[in-house]
């Protein structure tokens, strides 16, 4: 359980470092193409960056120097190369196939630190053995294919070791670097070159490529003139102060005046004049170049007096001599001790004696030419595919002059060596392959840049675009071959006002940049001009629109397709405003006159209806005009209006009348007569002359009444407002009594009274009776409502008796 535990809860590798760990068995195509994708490495994947941090944290932590430091540029190639990610160095120089993550490798750790295939490095290594030659000493050297630093033949690798060559057989671990122990490298610093060794060991994980610069901190070290002194990392304990040298010249006269610098100091540049070895000529000349040989001869004799001093410009005695001393004859049989030195050395007369180069034969031949024989050796020289040739060859046959010239594996140049036997050593030269603008770029071995793919650049295309997006769209980098498409919508305006919604612009395209290729450019591609592509037209507007009646009724809209649009008849009636301004067209829907362009326009009908304007509120009378536009004529019409009192009738025009104040409306209708107004308490008439309003003298009227008693048979005369007060005070109120009986029953009956209507009752019993026995006949020729009228009044009337007893 514990285990299975542990195992659940061991955090897995990143996807990136599985991926590239285990990527051996990709074919070859892709691996070609991750490596071309990264060979630039301005840029890295997250990864990546994570296995550098791993590996230089220690480095990192001791230095305090930032991961993209210069000092560590020349390592991270190396780890990218490593990790099989990227890089110049992914493949190998001798067989020029790619090193997957799993191939056994060995490094160059003295110089150029490449990495090749393990087999193909021991097979390179055992190539000189092969050679005609048996007599190699067993010391004899190796060289790197690439830098060509010689290695002992004790160091030709046997196994395969990771890069700090601690670990045989490394495991592929997808958390580690591949060919890596992880373990500290801890390679002495200053390796190959043991003069320059700092006794610091390497701090970062095992890893490929050169040790960065040591980064322990050394106190008190001096700068190169010896006159500061500071803390330096022991990297960089070997600086310059900046300030003068000092030091004294090798003349002896003068001090180095150059900056504080390494190494010895210049020659001393102080100018002077100074004279020959021989004194004949003097020039000025700098301090180094004080001794100088003039151009003119010596002059001088030997110190055999015959002869003359050929040296030249020289200091001191011209001296013995040359030709002084012992000399033989050409064969070097005879001595000649004491011969002048004017005398040629004489002959000896005898044969030569000496043996030929090549040891087979004999010859004779004055003593004073070269022994040679005819015979031309028919070895074959160390390179195993040329004969010697040479005439009289001892046997020791010299190396072969002619140049290899055979294909290299890179299938483009041909080996520049010398002949010699084995494998030819990989192609010397490296391809560049840079982007369209040549701004970036990066080299690999000749033979491999066929795998490979321009590098990625940062710098924008100059290309623009030739659509209407040349000033929208973002700039895109700089590539080879067509560019990339417009990926904004079209939005190019149709006449109907709507843009186009196209997902995809589909304007002109530029002509596209010259593909990526290796092989040299046709010149007659090379001269024709690519143009540009045209591009396509923008499909009809599919935009959804409402399209309006020929009325341009609301509400009667109907969506249609915009390239498809047209106006219709709603069959509703037109409505259009007449011309008159106030009624409007009964028509169907039409075209209106009003729609420019339109073939199909139809008038709206005329109006024949009168004037219908709403007159003023004062005004009840109608426009006697018919149907017009603009205001009406003023109104003219006559109106009737009564006076005050109701006696006669005025008329006015209604203009005239209705454009007057109240006041002076009132001042107009007056009759300037009585008012002839009833009283609303008495039966008389106002006495005021016509006046509006109420009339002021209803309680006050002094018209005479008769007033009588009950039975008409008492009377006196008395003043109106008199009788009215008599009614107020029996508790009557005067309307409600008629005109005829106004005043009856205010005067108290008398003694004489009854007497006058027991009379009266008894004359009305006989005149009923005689009525009675007599009908009354009607004229015959009387009209029926005069008839009616007095019938009527008949029944009306009633006698003097009947009123009393009502009292």
């Amino acid at each position: 359980m514990a285990a299975i535990a542990a195992s659940s809860t061991t955090p897995r590798p990143p996807s990136d470092l599985i991926s590239s760990s285990y990527s051996d068995d990709d074919d070859n195509n892709s691996t070609t193409t991750s490596d071309s994708d990264t060979s630039v490495a301005p840029s890295q994947p997250r990864g990546r960056s994570a296995v550098e941090s791993s590996i230089l944290s220690t480095y990192l932590n001791a230095s305090g120097e930032a991961l993209s430091s210069t000092s560590l540029s020349n390592l991270i190639p190396f780890l990218s190369s490593a990790s099989g990610r990227s890089g110049p160095h992914s493949s190998c120089l001798i067989c020029l196939s790619r090193i997957r993550l799993s191939d056994p490798v060995w490094s160059c750790t003295s110089s150029c630190f490449s990495l090749f295939h393990l087999p193909c490095i021991q097979s390179w290594s055992l190539q000189p053995l092969h050679s005609s030659n048996s007599s190699i000493p067993s010391s004899s050297t190796w060289s790197c294919p690439k830098c060509r630093f010689a290695y002992p033949r004790s160091l030709v690798p046997r196994s395969y070791r990771c890069f700090c060559g601690k670990l045989e057989d490394p495991p592929l671990d997808p958390w580690l670097l591949p060919h890596s122990c992880g373990e500290i490298c801890d390679r002495p610093l200053g390796v190959p070159h043991p003069d320059s060794t700092c006794g610091h060991n390497c701090l970062l994980l095992c890893h490929p490529g050169p040790c960065p610069p040591c980064p322990q901190l050394v106190l008190g070290t001096r700068c190169f003139c010896g006159s500061h002194k500071e803390a330096r990392r022991c990297a960089h304990k070997h600086f310059s102060c900046g300030r003068s040298c000092n030091k004294p010249l090798t003349c002896g006269m003068h001090r180095c005046q150059e900056t504080c610098h390494q190494g010895e100091c210049p020659p001393c540049k102080v100018k002077g004049n100074y004279t020959c070895e021989c004194g004949k000529v003097r020039e000025e000349r700098v301090c180094s170049e004080r001794k100088f040989r003039c151009e003119n001869p010596c002059d001088g004799v030997h110190a055999c007096s015959k002869h003359k001093c050929e040296r030249g410009c020289h200091a001191g005695p011209c001296g013995d001599c040359p030709r002084q001393g012992k000399r033989t004859c050409p064969c070097g049989k005879q001595e000649h001790k004491e011969l002048g030195c004017d005398v040629e050395s004489p002959t000896c007369g005898a044969t030569c004696g000496k043996l030929l180069r090549c040891g087979g034969s004999k010859k004779e031949v004055p003593c004073y030419q070269d022994l040679t024989c005819e015979r031309k050796c028919q070895r074959l020289r160390d390179c195993g595919r040329h004969a010697c040739r040479r005439r009289c060859c001892d046997g020791s046959c010299p190396s072969c002059p002619e140049i290899c010239d055979r294909r290299l594996k890179c299938s483009n140049h041909k080996c520049p060596s010398p002949c010699h036997r084995g494998a030819c050593s990989p192609c010397p030269l490296t391809v560049s392959i840079s982007c369209l603008c040549g701004e970036t770029h990066f080299e690999v071995p000749c033979g491999t840049e066929k795998n490979q793919k321009p590098p990625k650049c940062s710098k924008k295309c100059p290309i623009s675009r030739l659509c209407r997006h040349k000033l929208q769209s973002q700039p895109h980098k700089c590539h080879y071959g067509a560019c990339p498409p417009c990926r904004l919508v079209c939005g190019e305006e149709f006449s109907c006002g709507h843009s186009c919604k196209e997902s995809r612009c589909h304007g002109p395209i530029p002509p596209p940049n010259p593909e990526f290729t290796l092989k040299p450019k046709n010149k007659k591609k090379m001269g024709r001009v690519i143009e540009a592509t045209p591009g396509s037209t923008c499909p009809p507007c599919n935009e959804i629109v409402l399209v309006s009646c020929f009325g341009q009724h609301l509400g009667q809209e109907r969506p249609m397709v915009c390239v498809r649009k047209r106006q219709f008849s709603c069959e509703n009636l037109c409505g259009n405003p007449l011309p008159c301004g106030n009624h409007y067209c009964t028509k169907s829907c039409h075209v209106l006159d009003t729609q420019t362009g339109s073939t199909y326009a139809e008038p709206c009908e005329e109006c024949t209806l009168p004037c219908q304007k709403d007159r003023p509120a004062w005004c009840s009378h109608g426009c006697p005009l018919p149907c017009h536009v603009g205001n009406c004529p003023p109104c003219k019409a006559l109106v009737k209006r009564s006076c005050h009192c109701g006696s006669m009738k005025h008329v006015f025009e209604c203009l005239y009348y209705n454009t007057l104040t109240d006041e002076e409306q009132l001042r107009v209708r007056t009759c300037n007569g009585p008012c002839h107004r009833k009283l609303p308490n008495c039966p008389h008439l106002c006495s005021e002359i016509c006046h509006p309003g109420q009339c002021s003298t209803i309680d006050l009227c002094t018209k005479k009444v008769t007033v009588r008693c009950s039975c008409n048979t008492l009377k006196k005369e008395s003043i109106c407002q008199d009788v009215l007060k008599a009614y107020k005070n029996l508790g009557r109120d005067p309307k409600d009594v008629s005109k005829s009986h106004f005043g009856v029953g205010l005067l108290p009956c008398g003694a004489n009274c009854i007497k006058e209507v027991q009379k009266n009752d008894a004359e009305l019993h006989l005149r009923k009776t005689r009525e009675s026995k007599e009908p009354g006949v009607e004229p015959v020729n009387a009209p029926k409502r005069r008839r009616r009228r007095e019938r009527g009044k008949e029944t009306r009337q009633t006698s003097k008796f009947e009123v009393r007893k009502d009292i």
